[in-house]
C-alpha cells in the first residue's frame, strides 16, 4: 500500500474522502479564500490521514464535536506541494479544517476591473492538473472522486458560480455580501471543481443550456454559442445519454490561460473563441466531448492523461464531422497534426514526453504540457475505429463508458479492457508502442479531403513563388487559412511579409486562429509593420496557446528578443500565475 500518484501525497492504505462541504467566502482586497472545508469519508477511519495542500493557512483542524486535532505540515515538495498530516481519533468519520488560501495561489486568477470587460474586479479557479490543493485541502489525484457542496460569500453585486447545481442566494454574513450555494451530486475529481465570481449575467441558449459572462460581452456570447444545444444532442447521439443535467457556458476573462475547461455543469471558455463568425466553436465541441471522456471516465493519474485527450478529441472529431462534414473533420484533424510537429520538434527524436504512458514523477505536468497526449492519442484511436470499423468501435465506446462511469482509470485497465473487448485490435494497429514508445510510429493516419490537398500542395509551392489568387483565397473558410499559414516557412523577407499583409489583410483579422498564426510568421521575420499587433495581442490576450507561439517566435530571432521582454515586463501582471510560469520557462531556455 502505499502513495499511487505521483503528483499526491495521497495513500491508498489511509480514509478516502466521499465528500466535501464548503462554507468560505471571497475576499478581493486581500486576493484570499477564507473559511472551512469539511472532509467526509467514505469510512470512518483512525491514525495519519496525508492531505496535499499548497501554500494553505491552516488555522484549525477539528472532528465532528468540534475537538482540536493533530496536525502539522509533514513534509514539502516542489512538485505536490505541502503534505497536511492530519491525526484521526478512531471512528472519526469527518473533518473540519479552517483555512485560508496563500499568496499567489496557482489555482486562482484575480483580476482588476481594468483587466475585464466591465467595472467590477474578477476571480476564477483554474485546478487542472493539480492546483486543487492550493485552493483547499484534498486528496488531489483524480483517482478519488468526491461530491460537494458549497456556501459563497461574495460582495455584492458579485455573482459566483460552479461547477455544481446553483441551489439559490441568501444574505451574506457581512454587509453588502450574498451567499450563493451549490451541490454537485456526481463525484468527480477535485481538478473539476470550479469557482468564478464576477459581474455575471446570464442568456438562454437551449433547453439545458445557458451563457454567463460579463454584461459588455454578453449578448455577442450569445450569438456565437446559440448552436450549443444542437451540439449537446448530436454527441448524446452518438455517445448516450448526456449524464451531468446541465451544459452551461462561462465566458471567462481575456487572461484565462486556456481555450476551455471542461468543468462539469459550468464549461469555462476563453473570449478568443468570440469571432463573430461561429467559427471557433469546435473548442465548445471538445470540451462538451469531455463530457464522456474525461469526466465520466477519467484518467486515474496524470501519467495516464492521453485517456482523457486523446478520445476526447477523438469524440470532438465524431461530433463535428456529423455536424460539418469529413472535409471540415480532416482539416481540423490537419490543423492539430500541424500543431503536433511544433511539440515533438520542441521535445526532439526519442523524447519520453512524446509517449502517451508516462511516468512524471518529480516533473510538474504543467513544465511538459503539449498536444502529444491529445494528438496523438486521437490518432491511436482513430487507428482502432479504422481497423475493426465504426460500428464496431461505437459500440465498444458505448460499452467503455458504460463499465466505467463515474470512474478513474489507468492504461493498464484501459489496455485489459480493450483486449477483453475487441481481442487483437490493439496489436493489429501497433497500438502497444502507440502507447509506450516515444515519437509517432510509421502507421499513422491520414485524412483525406481535396481542399486541405489543395491548401498544402499550394503551400508548399511558396519557395517557388507560387501565391493563392487573392479573390480565390478571400473565400477561404478559416481552417483553410489556419493550414496555409502554418504551412508558410517562418522566416519571411520583409516583401514577402508585405505582399501577405495587404493583400489579406492579415493584421486586422478578427479571428484569433488566423490572426495568430500569420503574427507567428511576421513575429519569425522581424516584421515591423506587425510589431504593434503582436503587442496589442500579447497584452490583451491570457491563452497559452497563442503566448506561447508568439513568445517563442520573437525569442527565436536576434532582432526580436529584446521587443519580447519588454512585452513580457509591461503585462506580465495581466497574465494568469499558469502563464506567468510558463512564459519565464521561455527566456530561460
Amino acid at each position: 500500500m502505499s502513495m499511487f500518484d505521483p503528483h499526491s501525497w495521497t495513500r491508498d492504505d489511509q480514509p478516502a474522502t466521499r465528500h466535501l462541504d464548503f462554507d468560505l467566502v471571497v475576499d478581493f482586497e486581500k486576493r484570499r479564500i477564507a473559511g472551512r472545508a469539511i472532509l467526509c469519508f467514505h469510512e470512518p477511519g483512525s491514525g495519519p490521514l496525508d492531505l496535499d495542500a499548497r501554500g494553505l493557512e491552516i488555522s484549525a483542524v477539528t472532528d465532528p464535536d468540534g475537538r482540536d486535532l493533530e496536525w502539522s505540515i509533514a513534509e514539502t515538495d516542489p512538485v505536490r506541494g505541502d503534505r497536511l498530516r492530519v491525526d484521526l481519533p478512531e471512528g472519526t468519520p469527518r473533518i473540519l479544517i479552517d483555512y485560508a488560501t496563500g499568496p499567489g495561489a496557482p489555482a486562482l486568477g484575480w483580476l482588476e476591473p481594468a483587466q475585464t470587460a466591465g467595472e467590477h474586479p474578477f476571480m476564477f479557479s483554474q485546478c487542472q492538473p493539480i492546483h486543487a490543493r492550493s485552493m483547499f485541502p484534498c486528496q488531489d489525484t483524480p483517482r478519488y472522486r468526491i461530491s460537494y457542496a458549497g456556501r459563497i460569500q461574495v460582495p455584492d453585486p458579485l455573482r459566483a458560480v460552479m461547477s455544481a447545481k446553483s441551489t439559490g442566494s441568501i444574505p451574506g454574513r457581512d454587509p453588502g455580501t450574498t451567499y450563493w450555494t451549490f451541490e454537485m451530486t456526481q463525484p468527480i475529481p477535485t481538478y473539476l471543481l470550479a469557482l468564478a465570481v464576477g459581474r455575471l449575467e446570464k442568456a438562454r441558449l437551449g433547453d439545458r443550456s445557458v451563457v454567463y459572462a460579463e454584461p459588455e460581452t454578453l449578448e455577442s456570447a450569445a450569438w456565437e454559442f446559440q448552436g450549443v444545444d444542437a451540439m449537446l444532442q448530436k454527441a448524446e447521439s452518438l455517445f448516450g445519454p448526456y449524464e451531468w443535467e446541465r451544459f452551461d457556458l462561462l465566458v471567462m476573462p481575456p487572461s484565462f490561460p486556456y481555450g476551455g475547461m471542461e468543468n462539469p455543469r459550468l464549461t469555462f471558455l476563453t473570449p478568443t473563441l468570440i469571432a463573430g463568425d461561429r467559427s471557433l466553436v469546435n473548442v465548445v465541441a471538445h470540451e462538451l466531448a469531455h463530457s464522456w471522456t474525461g469526466n465520466l471516465v477519467t484518467n486515474a493519474t496524470m501519467n495516464d492523461f492521453w485517456l482523457n485527450e486523446g478520445f476526447t478529441v477523438w469524440a470532438e472529431s465524431r461530433i463535428l464531422e456529423a455536424l460539418h462534414g469529413e472535409q471540415y473533420a480532416a482539416m481540423q484533424a490537419a490543423i492539430r497534426r500541424n500543431g503536433l510537429q511544433v511539440n515533438l520538434e520542441q521535445f526532439g527524436p526519442g523524447s519520453p514526453y512524446t509517449r502517451l504512458r508516462n511516468d512524471l514523477a518529480g516533473i510538474d505536468p504543467d513544465e511538459i504540457y503539449s498536444l502529444v497526449p491529445y494528438v496523438k492519442g486521437f490518432m491511436l484511436v482513430t487507428l482502432l475505429e479504422r481497423h475493426v470499423g465504426r460500428e464496431t468501435f461505437d459500440a465498444f465506446l458505448r460499452r467503455y463508458i458504460d463499465r466505467f462511469r463515474f470512474q478513474s482509470i489507468t492504461t493498464d485497465e484501459f489496455i485489459a479492457f480493450i483486449d477483453a473487448e475487441l481481442p487483437g485490435a490493439l496489436d493489429a494497429v501497433e497500438g502497444r508502442k502507440w502507447i509506450d514508445e516515444p515519437d509517432i510510429p510509421a502507421n499513422e493516419p491520414r485524412f483525406a479531403s481535396a481542399r486541405l490537398d489543395a491548401v498544402n500542395a499550394l503551400a508548399a509551392g511558396w519557395d517557388r513563388g507560387e501565391r493563392p489568387q487573392p479573390d480565390a483565397a478571400r473565400e477561404w473558410s478559416p481552417a483553410e487559412w489556419q493550414i496555409y499559414l502554418q504551412a508558410l516557412p517562418r522566416n519571411l523577407p520583409d516583401a514577402e511579409c508585405r505582399w501577405l499583409d495587404e493583400t489579406f489583410g492579415l493584421n486586422a483579422s478578427g479571428n484569433n486562429e488566423i490572426l495568430v498564426a500569420w503574427l507567428t510568421i511576421a513575429a519569425g521575420s522581424a516584421y515591423e509593420p506587425a510589431f504593434a499587433r503582436i503587442r496589442d495581442v500579447l497584452s490583451t490576450v491570457g491563452r497559452m496557446k497563442y503566448l506561447k507561439p508568439l513568445y517563442a517566435a520573437l525569442l527565436g530571432n536576434e532582432k526580436t528578443r529584446p521587443l519580447a521582454s519588454e512585452i513580457f515586463a509591461d503585462v506580465r501582471e495581466s497574465y494568469h500565475p499558469l502563464s506567468v510560469g510558463s512564459i519565464e520557462g521561455m527566456f530561460e531556455d
